[in-house]
């Protein structure tokens, strides 16, 4: 692997960890059709926890076994394949060095009725990632929930015995519970607020989803409208994201959200590159469609990013 100097440029913000650590964020952002150019695609499988099976897989059956998606992801050219402990066992030995593996270590469930304290379950560990040869660990994050602390006390500690062993840690930080409206979900204040703190915890990668132009903190919107901060356009939304998270020293990615039409998860794509964003990680949007629209999809993707 001849690491590009984009690359290196990226390893040399993150300046306390160690050189396992930067060899597997290289080997993320070296992989693939985007390797070298410092943008990522990634495709997650954590669905069937979070929605169940038939909502994640009945629309493309193939999604139900594991290999489809493992598959999917080394066919695609994709940076990196993120999934819960049991997908990522079953494809470990068959896919392996195939692809930089995430081994998302939480998760939630719909039968979950929690709503001012959402949290989720620690399913997977630090060692496991170790033993199944992944690149990096995931974890998700919910600030405004009632439970966010206790998350964020358990994301510390394994961050911590992470980055001990040489692995590289993806934080997903989806802002929910009584501490935010429901449109404040995917405000612009919020999502830079949470974007913000996966940072300061120490991820090396993080995840959020798009932001609308909404305001929810009635004193952050006060500096928002003072400093006249850009929010018009999807692709000023990111910006001040990407800009939140170290002023562009940490990689940050957007998820794909529920299944939408082409069109739209191009002109995503096409708001998080003009933005500065380092990339999409997009589950349902790609495996809900039959193999070779998903190939199709992906690799329009891809071009963009490329562009």
């Amino acid at each position: 692997m001849n690491v590009t100097p984009r690359v290196k440029a990226i390893l040399a913000n993150y300046e306390s960890d160690n050189p396992g650590t930067k060899a597997n964020l290289a080997r993320i952002l070296m992989q693939g059709r985007l390797g070298g150019t410092g943008r990522m695609v990634i495709l997650p499988v954590d669905q069937g926890f979070e929605h169940g099976p038939a909502r994640s897989f009945a629309p493309n059956p193939g999604g139900y076994e594991p290999h489809y998606h493992w598959q999917l992801a080394v066919s695609a050219g994709l940076s990196a394949f993120a999934a819960p402990l049991g997908m990522i066992e079953d494809g470990a030995s068959s896919f392996a060095g195939a692809i930089p593996t995430i081994l998302k270590l939480n998760s939630g469930n719909s039968l979950a009725t929690e709503k001012d304290a959402p949290t989720q379950a620690i399913t997977g560990s630090v060692r496991d990632a170790l033993r199944l040869g992944c690149s990096a660990i995931g974890y998700t994050i919910y600030p405004g929930s009632g439970a966010q602390f206790d998350m964020m006390n358990d994301l510390r500690e394994l961050i911590a015995e992470a980055k001990s062993v040489g692995l590289a840690t993806v934080v997903w930080s989806y802002p929910r519970g009584k501490g935010v409206s429901k449109d404040g979900e995917l405000g612009l204040d919020i999502i830079a607020y949470g974007a913000h703190m996966a940072a300061l915890l120490g991820a090396h990668i993080i995840k959020v989803k798009l932001p609308t132009d909404f305001l929810d903190l009635g004193e952050a919107k006060k500096v928002y409208e003072a400093q006249n901060i850009p929010r018009a356009t999807q692709a000023q939304r990111v910006a001040h994201v990407v800009q939140a998270c170290f002023g562009g020293r940490r990689l940050v990615v957007f998820s794909g959200g529920g299944t939408k039409g082409e069109d739209s998860v191009f002109e995503d794509a096409k708001a998080i590159r003009d933005g500065g964003g380092n990339g999409s990680i997009i589950g349902r949007n790609s495996f809900q469609r039959p193999h070779d629209k998903a190939l199709t999809l992906l690799s329009g993707l891809i071009d963009i990013y490329k562009s």
